[in-house]
């Protein structure tokens, strides 16, 4: 039986994330499923967001394709009725896909167009971000003179990224993978910056992640430039000075900054309400980025 948040196949499950499920299909091949699960400041709530996983993997599969001739990516584009049997395959449509299996990078790709979140506490305390220096003056949400790379380290479930600088990438993945692994970033950045204004959509900043091929060649793999992992505001309501309104789990961030809570499991329940807004801001950012 397949549920929205939580899903349970005939394939051998590997990996249980904060959203997706992977299953492995042979030596060489994931099946990778996005649940309607959401997470906010790293803890899993209980109630799934409507259609969320298909809304997922429905924008990434639409940059993954717009990317492809960026960086080569995990997609293999097969049929899910080739691995699964036919009822789990109905089910499951629209939100899983089968991918390459890849040897993933200990580092987080983050991209920055627009200084917000913790980019905007670093930039307030140090005048940079990620040891970068920033021009005096900027002000909450202002554009960024340019693009800049600011990694993370990858946490396990439950624990917090921890942000870094570039020099301890080269530590982590050595010179010529960091170098590669920070311009493709920046480059889909751009591109798909430039793509989502022409739509109505600023993208203020996302996160990326990569592995390595049998080839030991750099492949864009889990998702791009979803809700989930990109902030997206409108260009319509956009305002230097105040944080913008966004088309992702925002709306779930600001609810829970009202609560007494200390960001540790287990999570509050979540009211309907905010369930039903959250859910039809992933709708809306679907419907504006994928529209041809």
């Amino acid at each position: 039986m397949q549920k929205p948040n939580n899903s349970n196949l005939s394939l051998p499950l590997l990996y249980k994330g904060k959203v997706r499920d992977v299953y492995e299909v042979d030596s060489t091949r994931l099946l990778m499923v996005a649940t309607d699960r959401l997470s906010a400041f790293d803890v899993v709530f209980d109630e799934p967001i409507n259609k969320k996983g298909v809304v997922l993997t429905s924008v990434s599969n639409y940059w993954f394709d717009k990317t492809k001739n960026i960086i080569p990516n995990h997609l293999t584009n097969e049929p899910l009725e080739s691995v699964l049997p036919d009822t789990e395959a109905k089910l499951l449509m629209g939100r899983a896909v089968i991918v390459k299996k890849l040897k993933p990078l200990a580092v987080e790709a983050i991209v920055r167009g627009y200084i917000i979140g913790s980019g905007w506490k670093d930039y307030k305390k140090n005048g940079s971000i990620c040891g970068i220096p920033l021009p005096k003056g900027l002000e909450l949400a202002q554009k960024l003179p340019k693009a800049i790379y600011t990694p993370s380290t990858k946490a396990d479930m439950g624990d917090h990224d921890v942000n870094i600088d570039y020099s301890a990438t080269v530590k982590i993945i050595g010179e010529k993978l960091a170098k590669q692994v920070r311009d493709v970033s920046i480059e889909i950045y751009s591109f798909a910056a430039k793509l989502a204004s022409e739509r109505g959509i600023i993208i203020a900043d996302t996160k990326l992640e990569f592995g390595l091929d049998e080839n030991n060649c750099l492949t864009l793999m889990d998702e791009i430039l979803t809700p989930d992992s990109s902030r997206f505001w409108p260009k319509a309501t956009y305002a230097v000075g105040s944080s913008p309104k966004s088309f992702d789990k925002q709306i779930v961030r600001d609810y829970l900054e009202t609560l007494d809570w200390n960001k540790a499991p287990p999570a509050p329940k979540l009211p309907q309400s905010i369930i039903e807004k959250t859910s039809n801001k992933y709708f809306e950012v679907q419907q504006l980025l994928t529209q041809e």
